[in-house]
């Protein structure tokens, strides 16, 4: 009975759920049915294609024996091939770069089983087989001592050296490998121990290792770097047939290149650090590469072991894995085709927006221009901010840094002057270190929004990312920005920001094992970012004339400027834009303390215009923080002593900007010339915004010639003085009437 109850029940559920949910049914299975019926339309197009003929695969010499089981083999690869390019080509219609590698990866593996088994029949193996003689020749043409052989000898009598082949050697090979070993050793007062091994997976030829150096003649190698290639460049871009065709086609005269690397092995892993030994001859800064794809940058190098940090998954690495020179110091892609795009710390893209395929690369780590090849900072880089461009200014190829507490607007200073360089052929680069991915997010969506996204590269090493991309991001943004200064054009870079980029250096040292110093940084925290920021300069005119501006921003806790890391970048940048904590919560927005920011540039960087206009600017605002501190404790004051204290206020009111709205240094020396003249003497101090758009509004509609002489940036001279002075009286006779200004 209880059964027939549980038979009624489940009837009536699956009733309830066919009737409820048929259309929800319905909808997932046709549209499964859809893509199912398009893959087979796809698969039916692909065959039908024209596969190339297999006599281009076969050996010119009609002789030869080709084998039916090669012609299948060759043939089920080429079909295989063809559909994978064409799904590629279907679904990386934008080249993605998980799409190209996953292609990438499946077209090599397709190879790989195929030379694998086509090298291991007829007449292809003989083939091979008959030049081994002439490889092992052309390896000990290129066999030498390496330095790091030499220093092994002085502390070992014997060098290790192996020869390996996919198939066994005739002794007659054998002994002349052993032969001139020996000897070249005997000449340097070594000893050699030769081992001979035998590994199929080389396929074909074989490879002589001495000591750290390996001298590899297999197809195997070929495989790899033809690997390494698909999965850089556009899998479909070259045919994988054409690398299967070059590979197969004249096995007679077939011949595997000799490649000359370094092994090591890692001992061991952990925290994003790997310690390895071998690899005698490396150097800083170099790339490796392990066994499992991954790659890293050496960072410390001791007598008995080599520490490196490791961009991708460290988990993936083993310890007693091999590990291979790449042959190249870190660097980054460069170019024009990174403009607009979000990249990682390497250069790789991370905005979804495709792959990124540019013709060069620049070593993140580079010499700054010597002092003969700078000139000095003499052309404005305007930021579009009232308070910056007139109080410290900001010259092409100067560094002016950006302090202050957490949350006083640092960041926003520098977005504003990145959007102010439209239209302005300024190259900018915003490096994002330490910052949340929705931060960066944000950034970008203002940037795109103001219209600056096309002429900014956006570099982002994020919370989530490990010390080392951190620590690697703003010298790779500097490659970036590189290029385009020594290619003569102008550049504007943030690094938002320094104190994260310190706090990750500290990290990745401590877990390098190196000494720690003043509140656990490593004593070479100051070199760290000095050669960073020198990198920052004005170029001669003989090397074209290019620049790059650093804008640096340093968070401060409390307000402490005089901390480590802040009194170090101090002393290395040519002033600072101090934001205070307590002039953002009155509402001053930029909060820049005027007694604590600093321009050694000075007016060097302000056009003549605004130098004339901006001369006492610092001193009237000095004056009246300090009058305006006096008058907290209630102390009765003069008239005249009352009237600079209420200029200051208008002036300081004046001042004020919204966010990521700049200001054309036109209407800024249009404002500060009324301020300064007394023409606003009369307006109420909470009406100062409604009388700055009133005036920027009047002098475009109604004083057009004025306008254009303020546009130039000369000093005015006397009958220019007059002309302004004379349209801001019309202009207060007018009484226009106030209206928000349009930016």
């Amino acid at each position: 009975m209880e059964i027939q109850y549980v038979i009624i029940n489940f009837l009536i559920v699956a009733a309830i759920v066919f009737f409820a949910g048929r259309k929800t049914i319905k909808s997932i299975f046709s549209k499964r049915l859809k893509r199912i019926d398009d893959e087979l339309e796809e698969i039916a197009r692909i065959e039908a294609m024209k596969i190339p003929a297999i006599e281009d695969f076969k050996p010119d010499s009609e002789n030869e024996i080709f084998s039916e089981e090669i012609e299948k083999a060759t043939r089920d690869a080429q079909a295989k091939i063809l559909r994978i390019e064409a799904f590629s080509k279907r679904e990386c219609h934008e080249i993605h770069k998980e799409a190209v590698e996953k292609a990438g990866v499946e077209i090599f593996n397709t190879i790989k089983s195929s030379v694998a088994e086509l090298f291991s029949q007829e007449p292809y193996l003989s083939d091979l087989r008959a030049h081994e003689a002439d490889m092992v020749d052309d390896i000990l043409k290129e066999v030498k001592l390496t330095p790091g052989d030499l220093t092994y000898l002085k502390h070992h009598d014997v060098l290790y050296v192996t020869l390996t082949s996919a198939h066994k050697l005739s002794n007659d090979i054998v002994n002349k490998v052993d032969e001139f070993t020996t000897d070249m050793l005997n000449r340097v007062n070594g000893a050699t121990s030769l081992w001979v091994r035998e590994d199929p997976s080389l396929i074909g030829g074989l490879k002589l290792r001495i000591g750290d150096t390996v001298y590899d003649c297999t197809v195997a190698e070929d495989l790899y770097r033809y690997e390494k290639s698909l999965c850089r460049d556009i899998p479909f871009s070259t045919s994988g047939n054409d690398i299967l065709y070059e590979f197969t086609h004249k096995a007679e005269v077939f011949k595997p290149k000799i490649h000359i690397y370094q092994l090591g092995r890692v001992m061991t892993v952990s925290d994003g650090i790997c310690w390895m030994d071998g690899l005698a001859d490396i150097m800083y800064g170099e790339v490796i590469e392990f066994e499992c794809g991954e790659r890293g940058m050496v960072l410390d190098i001791q007598h008995n072991r080599i520490g490196c940090v490791v961009f991708g998954e460290y988990e993936n690495i083993e310890s007693g894995s091999r590990v291979r020179r790449v042959g190249r110091i870190a660097s980054v892609p460069v170019g024009d085709e990174l403009l607009g795009r979000v990249v990682d710390s390497i250069g790789n893209p991370i905005d979804g927006e495709g792959y990124i395929i540019t013709e060069e690369r620049r070593p993140i780590e580079f010499k700054a221009p010597a002092i003969l090849d700078r000139q000095g900072v003499s052309e404005p880089l305007q930021t579009g901010l009232k308070a910056v461009d007139a109080l410290v200014p900001i010259g092409k190829g100067q560094r002016e840094l950006i302090i202050g507490d957490r949350q006083t607007g640092k960041s926003a200073v520098a977005v504003d002057a990145i959007i102010n360089q439209k239209g302005k052929g300024t190259v900018c680069i915003y490096v994002a270190i330490g910052q949340k991915e929705t931060t960066v997010s944000e950034i970008r969506e203002t940037l795109e929004k103001n219209g600056a996204l096309d002429y900014t590269v956006i570099v982002a090493a994020t919370a989530s990312g490990s010390a080392a991309t951190q620590y690697i991001a703003p010298f790779s943004a500097t490659a970036m920005g590189e290029h385009f200064m020594y290619n003569g054009r102008d550049v504007l870079i943030v690094y938002d920001d320094l104190s994260k980029h310190a706090v990750a250096y500290r990290e990745l040292s401590l877990l390098l094992h190196r000494p720690s110093g003043r509140e656990a940084y490593p004593g070479d925290i100051f070199y760290l970012h000095s050669r960073l920021l020198e990198r920052s300069a004005k170029l001669s005119e003989e090397l074209g004339g290019g620049s790059m501006t650093a804008l640096p921003i340093i968070e401060t806790q409390a307000g402490d400027i005089s901390a480590y890391i802040p009194t170090n970048v101090i002393s290395i940048t040519d002033g600072q834009i101090f934001l205070d904590t307590e002039l953002f919560n009155e509402g001053q927005r930029p909060a820049i303390n005027v007694g604590l920011s600093v321009s050694r540039v000075g007016g060097s960087a302000q056009t003549k215009l605004m130098k004339q206009v901006s001369s006492n600017l610092r001193t009237r605002l000095a004056q009246y923080r300090e009058l305006a501190g006096f008058m907290q404790f209630g102390a009765e004051v003069d008239s005249e002593t009352a009237k600079t204290i209420e200029s200051g206020r208008r002036l300081t009111e004046a001042l004020k900007q919204p966010r990521y709205k700049p200001l054309p240094d036109k209407y800024q020396v249009l404002l500060l010339f009324a301020i300064a003249e007394g023409y606003s003497n009369d307006v109420d101090v909470n009406s100062m915004e409604e009388f700055e758009a009133a005036l920027y509004k009047y002098f475009e509609a109604e004083q057009s010639e004025v306008i254009k002489i303020l546009e130039k940036g000369e000093k005015l001279d006397k009958e220019n003085q007059d002309k302004l002075r004379e349209a801001l009286s019309e202009f207060k006779l007018m009484g226009v009437e106030p209206r928000t200004p349009q930016n």
